[in-house]
């Protein structure tokens, strides 16, 4: 019992330490839909996406070893969910479902765990990224649940004492940042178990119509694209936050070859909108 009082006393607490609450704190849900603007995919939505951030009690390494006067970690956990929906399930017979969570530090906004299921039709493949600071590496290793006999993909990366940020935290990582305009800055992302550099320009200041009302945005260019990048091949990816202390994205575009990804945000809760 004194173990969840503590707990609950931890959650509660937005500033026993004198730390500024991060834009996303305590808790927080953004539902966006995406959009794609090409040919017969035009206008269509494509996918419904979440966005949750929360507070997590960290596990203890063995709790029978945890003593009840001592004050529990908390860590935050994001969690992306991505699924298809509406005509372009109907129309193509495709479902998939991508989900993403992960648990960071935060004091150091550094990612302990991250953990994915990649779904796909009948094709299924989970992962888990583990960070060891002590030994500045990461390890991703992969499944396949519908082949338990089949050997594990494994990829091992250095560190190199970067604090890298992965699919589930970047966005968030973002919010936390100055976002001066005319200023830019790069970050670092991990992805299969491969690290990326992920330059980052803040190019615009520019009012919106959103679900929050009108309001006043800075436009970032995020360059995942290009040889040795995140993604490989041409392309522009641009996200809108609103520039107040919480900095919600409300609109992001993704321009390829394939066209143009419009993501527009629809709901906020668990927070204040405005």
């Amino acid at each position: 019992m004194l173990c969840l009082c503590a707990a609950a006393s931890v959650l509660a607490d937005t500033n026993r330490d004198g730390v500024a609450m991060l834009p996303f704190e305590p808790s927080e849900q953004l539902i966006y839909e995406g959009e794609f603007s090409k040919l017969l995919l035009r206008g269509v939505t494509l996918a419904e996406l979440r966005f949750t951030a929360e507070r997590t009690v960290a596990e203890a390494p063995d709790k029978a070893e945890t003593k009840a006067e001592s004050q529990p970690t908390v860590n935050l956990r994001f969690t992306v969910e991505a699924v298809s929906k509406g005509w372009f399930r109907k129309l193509f017979g495709i479902h998939f479902r991508y989900l993403v969570q992960s648990i960071v530090e935060p004091f150091s906004l550094a990612v302990v765990r991250t953990t994915t299921l990649d779904e796909q039709g009948r094709r299924l493949r989970t992962s888990e990224t583990v960070y060891n600071r002590t030994s500045g590496s990461l390890v991703w290793t992969e499944r396949d649940p519908n082949d338990p006999a089949r050997p594990p993909r494994v990829v091992a990366s250095s560190l190199n004492n970067q604090a890298t940020s992965d699919l589930a935290f970047a966005l968030y990582y973002l919010r936390t940042q100055p976002l001066v305009l005319g200023e830019s800055f790069e970050f670092t992302m991990s992805d299969s178990g491969q690290i990326y550099r992920i330059p980052v320009e803040v190019v615009e200041k520019k009012r919106i119509k959103t679900v929050l009302g009108e309001v006043s945005t800075i436009r970032v260019n995020v360059d995942v694209f290009g040889d040795k990048r995140l993604v490989n091949g041409q392309g522009k990816m641009s996200v809108w936050f609103t520039d107040d202390r919480r900095r919600i994205p409300v609109r992001a575009e993704i321009s390829s070859e394939m066209g143009t990804l419009d993501i527009t945000l629809k709901r906020v809760t668990n927070g204040t909108q405005a």
